[in-house]
């Protein structure tokens, strides 16, 4: 028999610690750029209302984990989906199951963080405002993020909706509410783009010399106009995102020309790559996820859990 430690929502949550996730990532993010880590490709069972994915995937080091997540309708909010799942950790040397632990809190920093990271490695160092631009689950996790890890930097958030901007941006402690996306956009040295979007919120003319931008939405359609895809250097976790179709690969990457190159983030962090070559450049970070961040943010929730004693232990 095996024993296995459960995490309920709010555990897993609080067994997240920012700082060690943003380390975990980035080690998962070098892993993959130097083809270390085994992670097959991903695959759905389909229903007439959504799917059911499954994405496994092993980092040495950091353990062996795979996530099931259903992407359903939200009836409750038209045009928008829910994504809800568990997180299962296994012991990589044995494979025994060591834990169990609600996905979308560790699907949200996971992304959060490899945005953030993208930022740290991309973005010109004298870029002194951010500007987030949506209001649901995963701009507030980027948000949230960002109060952790850099809370004296200004952030202005923007969105659809101004009441849930606010709320938002009460988040970080140098929040602030932009009423329109090219306000918040305009002047920005950083761009988080976290909206469910199916047609482009940000336009190229919006974008100052030398902008970095973060894309980890648009699962259902572009955030992002063919201009600024064309006028950027692009960056993203894994060559699938540009060589396959949605939604695992990026709907802004689709069909690029064969001279346009997507550069892994993980070489950049690796040092096998320079990333940002001069001021004036313009930086694209295309997140779309991947199995490896998973297996990152799980190992660092297991280990915060173990250390406090919380959770549930369950035997088999």
């Amino acid at each position: 028999m095996s024993e296995i430690l459960f995490l309920d929502g709010a555990q897993t949550r609080a067994a997240l610690d920012p700082r060690r996730v943003l380390d975990a990532v980035a080690t998962a993010l070098v892993a993959i750029g130097r083809d270390e880590v085994s992670v097959p490709p991903r695959i759905a069972a389909h229903t007439p209302h959504g799917l059911l994915g499954a994405m496994p995937g092993h980092v040495p080091g950091l353990g062996l984990a795979a996530k099931l997540v259903s992407v359903f309708a939200d009836p409750a909010r038209p045009g928008r989906s829910s994504h809800r799942g568990i997180v299962a950790l296994f012991d990589e040397t044995d494979g025994r199951p060591l834990a169990l632990m609600d996905a979308e809190p560790l699907t949200e920093i996971r992304t959060a963080a490899a945005a953030t990271l993208s930022a740290r490695a991309l973005a010109r160092p004298d870029a002194d405002r951010v500007a987030v631009i949506g209001t649901g689950a995963q701009a507030r996790a980027q948000i949230a993020l960002l109060a952790a890890v850099a809370p004296e930097t200004p952030v202005s958030v923007a969105g659809r909706d101004p009441g849930r901007a606010g709320s938002a941006a009460a988040l970080h402690p140098a929040g602030n509410v932009e009423e329109r996306i090219e306000d918040a956009v305009r002047g920005a040295g950083t761009v988080f783009c976290c909206t469910g979007a199916v047609l482009p919120v940000i336009r190229r003319a919006w974008l100052a010399p030398g902008t970095h931008i973060s894309s980890v939405g648009g699962s259902h359609g572009p955030e992002l106009d063919a201009e600024t895809v064309r006028d950027a250097t692009l960056f993203a976790e894994w060559h699938g995102a540009a060589t396959t179709r949605p939604p695992s690969g990026a709907h802004e990457l689709q069909d690029l020309p064969p001279e346009r190159r997507v550069t892994l983030l993980g070489s950049v962090l690796g040092g096998e790559h320079p990333g940002r070559r001069d001021e004036d450049e313009l930086t694209l970070f295309k997140s779309t996820g991947h199995a490896a961040l998973d297996v990152a943010a799980a190992h660092v929730a297991f280990a915060v859990a173990r250390a406090e004693a919380w959770g549930t232990r369950i035997t088999l």
